[in-house]
């Protein structure tokens, strides 16, 4: 069935790179806009509703607290600003953006598909790769997705390791990062160590490119952390619960 969808696909794509669209139907970059938001908005939105109370090991709350009055000084006096002016930059071109560097992680998402045996997400994840490289343009454009049906299922090594039977640990809130645990820590060696980028590009090219990748993300959020200031009578609370809570989903499914 992936097949023949990706036949339509080449179809489909093929006569609408020859043909206008029609009065009152939405153009290409529109869709791509939406679609990418709602991408977005899951990554970032992990805190959109009240959760309940978890038991969440916190023994060094003191110091996660210190990090995170770090965090939202840099957010509120940097990184926000930065993506305020970053707005000037027309949507659907801060969305290729994204797309972009989604596509670039693919290896990351590939090989925990292939460390958890989910064979058919990795063989997404290939089928993916191979026709956002081309047809999307290097990834501009997630055509998987929207002529495909083949949506990204983002995995990482954090969640490899829970699905073996790893606990989380204490809770961790690192500088810049925000917020993790000890399992999901390691994890991001894991991925580092798989993600080609970091091992093709130097250091500091590295660096800028992984800054450019955050600051397009809160460019295209829609103020999530601020509404969660606004509401919550203990936002540090409110996200390491709601941390916790998306974590164990995310290693269950």
């Amino acid at each position: 069935m992936r097949i023949l969808r990706m036949l339509l696909f080449l179809l489909l794509i093929s006569s609408r790179l020859v043909a206008p669209a029609k009065a009152g139907e939405p153009s290409v970059a529109t869709e791509e806009s939406s679609a990418q938001q709602g991408f977005i908005d899951e990554d970032l939105t992990l805190f959109g509703e009240e959760t309940p109370p978890l038991s969440v090991y916190d023994p060094i709350e003191p110091v996660n607290r210190g990090i995170f009055w770090f965090n939202d000084k840099l957010y509120v006096y940097l990184l926000k600003p930065v993506a305020r002016a970053y707005r000037v930059v027309p949507e659907d071109a801060r969305v290729s953006v994204g797309n972009f560097f989604a596509n670039l992680a693919t290896p990351v998402r590939f090989a925990n598909d292939l460390l958890q045996f989910k064979l058919g997400d990795a063989s997404d994840e290939l089928a993916r790769f191979v026709f956002n490289s081309t047809f999307g343009i290097a990834g501009l454009f997630d055509i998987a997705r929207k002529e495909g049906g083949i949506a990204r299922k983002d995995e990482d090594f954090g969640q490899t390791l829970g699905r073996y039977g790893v606990g989380s640990g204490f809770y961790l809130v690192l500088p810049v990062l925000g917020p993790s645990n000890a399992r999901d820590a390691v994890g991001r060696v894991g991925d580092y160590l798989l993600d080609p980028l970091p091992h093709a590009l130097r250091r500091d090219e590295w660096i800028a490119a992984e800054t450019l990748d955050k600051e397009t993300a809160i460019s295209l959020d829609k103020d999530t952390y601020e509404g969660i200031k606004r509401d919550s009578l203990d936002p540090y609370l409110f996200i390491r619960n709601a941390y916790a809570q998306k974590r164990e989903a995310a290693i269950d499914k």
